[in-house]
């Protein structure tokens, strides 16, 4: 199959970018997307071209990396799919596939099309994680969970953290990925020492990178792991009691 490909080249984050345009000729059908601008990157190289940036790894759908807007939609138009994930086959043949970087001023450019989402990192360090020192590992069944907590946490647990309900997102919020990395901690037993500590400190840190959710759910439909908006609802029950609870804490101190 043939296609033209529209992608935003941009030398930097402080440096102008543009649309530029090529022809993929003679592509397979059964290509992945990144198989295809490997593709594109091999011809562009053997005419002494400079490659499209673009950041990948695994290649599973596990890692994140791959994140991208396709014609507009995060990861391209089939649901539930990372961009590894998706294949030439969602394409008609003569197809102009338009290829842009995440669009948040949290996800600053820093070539063509890879992000800095290093913002995702101060989130979770500011509280994804269980202090307490486990030592070796325990037992599997040392700690009783219930099925419906050790399910919902699973749930949660599936972010890969690629950006997309950022890029989606009307007001580039990220309440979907830091409710997701609350939720797999504080719906189980282990999390529940630091669980308001937890929320107030992850919820005030993404809020000085991202904007604020109005529950346009656009990030649970670009989610590639179907990610549900039911832990934003959790994450505002935990923020709210969080703020009231510390607030008394500091207050008897």
């Amino acid at each position: 199959m043939d296609v033209t490909l529209r992608v935003w080249r941009q030398d930097g984050p402080n440096r102008p970018g543009a649309f530029e345009e090529y022809f993929a000729p003679g592509i397979s059908s059964h290509a992945s997307f990144l198989e295809m601008l490997d593709i594109v990157n091999d011809r562009l190289t053997l005419d002494n071209r400079e490659p499209i940036a673009f950041e990948h790894d695994c290649r599973e759908g596990i890692c994140g990396a791959c994140g991208m807007m396709i014609n507009g939609q995060a990861h391209g138009p089939q649901q539930g799919t990372a961009t590894c994930q998706l294949h030439m086959r969602k394409f008609r043949d003569g197809a102009v596939i338009i290829i842009e970087p995440w669009r948040a001023a949290g996800f600053p450019v820093l070539k063509d099309l890879v992000v800095d989402r290093s913002a995702f990192d101060r989130i979770v360090e500011a509280g994804g994680y269980i202090t307490v020192d486990t030592g070796s590992a325990p037992d599997a069944n040392l700690v009783p969970i219930a099925q419906e907590a050790a399910e919902a946490s699973m749930d949660a647990a599936v972010c890969i953290g690629c950006g997309a309900c950022v890029a989606a997102c009307p007001n580039s919020a990220a309440q979907l990925f830091t409710a997701a990395k609350l939720a797999h901690l504080n719906l189980l037993p282990q999390g529940q020492a630091e669980r308001y500590i937890r929320a107030e400190a992850m919820v005030d840190t993404m809020e000085s990178f991202f904007g604020s959710c109005t529950n346009h759910a656009e990030c649970e439909e670009a989610c590639p792991k179907n990610i549900s908006i039911d832990f934003i609802a959790l994450l505002n029950r935990d923020y709210i009691k969080a703020k009231w609870r510390n607030g008394r804490l500091a207050a008897q101190r």
